[in-house]
């Protein structure tokens, strides 16, 4: 069977920066749900450093559980999700990227950033028109908010060295998929360079 045509978008004028989850219950083995993510944290350290000096919106996503009805059957499918409760660490953002004021934190409960969230109507307010994607894990909620962005009718670009997975198979593979289906994966210094280029933006102007 012949291959779907596909075509290559790439970002708009006034990216966002979506980082998923790079949390301390994903990025320290310690955690019964973390890996050795460090060059992952390092990757979305650069796309934050740039996204902040061109003052372009940035927001992060954590997964908390506030009671047992939350995500009930995600949970029970993945017993590990219980540790992440609100005074755990293992919600908090990853000391390394740490969000400043102005950039939001969306707690969700799913896989998805979007499902059952505000993320849609913050990137609507702060005048989005495509989103630069980096997180944790490729193949559950990376992938999840990737394809909601696309069918919330967003440019998405994935930065390949800004995402990981305890399964490098399962990292590949969803990369490919993606790619081939839903969003441009793109190497992290090429997104970089896009987002440099970019005029510098007044400043406060995607304060949320």
């Amino acid at each position: 069977m012949p291959d779907l045509q596909r075509h290559l978008l790439g970002l708009g004028e006034r990216p966002a920066l979506v980082l998923v989850d790079v949390i301390k219950g994903f990025t320290d083995p310690a955690c019964p749900l973390g890996s050795d993510a460090d060059s992952v944290v390092e990757a979305c350290r650069a796309l934050l450093d740039v996204f902040r000096r061109k003052r372009l919106a940035v927001f992060f996503t954590t997964v908390v559980y506030h009671d047992e009805s939350q995500a009930r059957v995600f949970r029970q499918r993945v017993p590990a999700l219980n540790v992440l409760k609100p005074a755990s660490e293992w919600v908090e953002i990853d000391s390394r990227i740490t969000p400043v004021d102005g950039e939001a934190v969306i707690e969700k409960q799913w896989a998805s950033g979007f499902f059952n969230t505000d993320l849609a109507e913050l990137l609507k307010a702060a005048g989005a028109d495509s989103i630069v994607m980096g997180g944790l894990t490729t193949s559950g909620c990376v992938r999840a908010t990737a394809v909601d962005g696309l069918q919330n009718d967003y440019r998405v670009v994935i930065a390949r060295e800004a995402t990981g997975d305890r399964n490098l198979t399962a990292h590949e593979s969803n990369l490919f998929d993606l790619q081939a289906k839903y969003v441009d994966v793109m190497a992290l210094q090429d997104v970089l360079g896009y987002i440099t280029q970019l005029p510098e933006l007044p400043e406060g102007i995607f304060a949320i």
